[in-house]
């Protein structure tokens, strides 16, 4: 148990990270409700119906997927040196250091 408090675990993940996915999968998205609307006026409703269906159900696990290894990519886990104290120690000492400087 000792072991895993020599590590510290950061996520490094931004919106700018995922966001090309995202703009992928929603272009794919409008492209499979505009041909859908297309089979609609060429009265065939089912096929339209099938066809975002489809789409849907095949685009999604890739979208997971991508949205999973990204999130595992940037997931990193760094060594803490034991001497040294933790960040959230270090903050909370800073803050209270600083509030009797503002009141006085």
């Amino acid at each position: 148990m000792n072991n895993l408090q020599k590590y510290r675990v950061v996520c490094t993940l931004s919106f700018g990270d995922v966001y090309g996915q995202i703009m992928v999968w929603l272009i794919v998205i409008f492209i499979s409700l505009a041909a859908a609307m297309a089979m609609m006026g060429a009265s065939r409703p089912v096929y339209a119906l099938a066809t975002v269906g489809l789409v849907l159900v095949l685009s999604l696990p890739f979208l997971l997927f991508s949205f999973v290894t990204t999130l595992l990519n940037h997931i990193e886990l760094s060594q803490v040196d034991p001497a040294e104290k933790p960040q959230a120690a270090m903050s909370a000492a800073s803050t209270s250091q600083q509030s009797p400087q503002a009141v006085s």
